[in-house]
């Protein structure tokens, strides 16, 4: 009989690792990145092929999680995207 996994393991947050961000247990891979490729269109399926250590549990156990927490993970990558904007425009503005 094969090993059942219990879902509620396979995202973990720590803060010495990923700054506390949810990400799948064992990895440094955040929920947030597996998040930002699905809205790109990426499917469960490519994203296992671009991180081939992961596999369709734990990419949709990243996915569910986000579901969950949609609200606060989208405002963590319009952050995110916020001071990547922001830190271009400084270096562009300096060359």
């Amino acid at each position: 009989m094969p090993t059942l996994t219990d879902i509620g393991t396979l995202i973990i947050s720590t803060p010495e690792t990923c700054g506390n961000r949810p990400r799948i247990a064992g990895t440094r891979i955040t929920v947030q990145r597996i998040a930002v490729w699905y809205k790109m269109g990426m499917s469960p399926e490519e994203i296992i092929a671009e991180i081939s250590h992961l596999n369709l549990a734990q990419v949709h156990g990243a996915l569910a999680y986000y579901y969950a927490n949609q609200e606060q993970i989208n405002a963590d990558i319009a952050t995110e995207e916020a001071d990547y904007d922001r830190f271009a425009s400084e270096c562009k503005e300096e060359s």
